[in-house]
């Protein structure tokens, strides 16, 4: 009898080990997507001042004027020419086509100080000769 006990002691350990194990598992994929996920709310305060700051540096950098260069006045078909040529010889460059009686004209960037003006100005004149720079406002 004391060894039948053993054996059924036996038996049931071989039963209920897999139970236990497939419990253990359940139960540890239950909590892990749970004990892993994270979630989180970041507010953000910002000064009164700080708004301020921003509205009236928006307000100076409307009236500030900025420094353009002219590569080209005269007909429209070079001018479309020119715009043309200026994108393969500076693709980093922004340039516009602008109309002013009686000419077109081509515009070359939005530079703040004389000295980005000049620099650039320097190189634009190896290929056009007759580039100049000017205040916009």
């Amino acid at each position: 009898s004391f060894e039948a006990s053993k054996c059924d002691l036996l038996l049931l350990n071989i039963i209920y080990m897999p139970l236990n194990l497939y419990r253990t598992i359940v139960i540890t994929l239950f909590f892990s997507g749970t004990l892993l996920a994270q979630q989180g709310k970041v507010d953000v305060s910002v000064d009164q001042k700080v708004t301020q700051l921003m509205a009236l540096k928006k307000e100076v950098n409307k009236t500030q004027s900025v420094i353009k260069i002219q590569i080209y006045s005269g007909s429209r078909k070079n001018a479309e020419d020119k715009l043309e040529k200026f994108k393969i010889d500076f693709p980093n460059h922004a340039a516009e086509m602008i109309y002013e009686t009686p000419n077109y004209k081509i515009w070359v960037g939005n530079f703040r100080t004389q000295m980005q003006s000049d620099r650039e100005l320097i190189r634009f004149r190896k290929i056009y000769k007759e580039a100049f720079s000017f205040r916009s406002n």
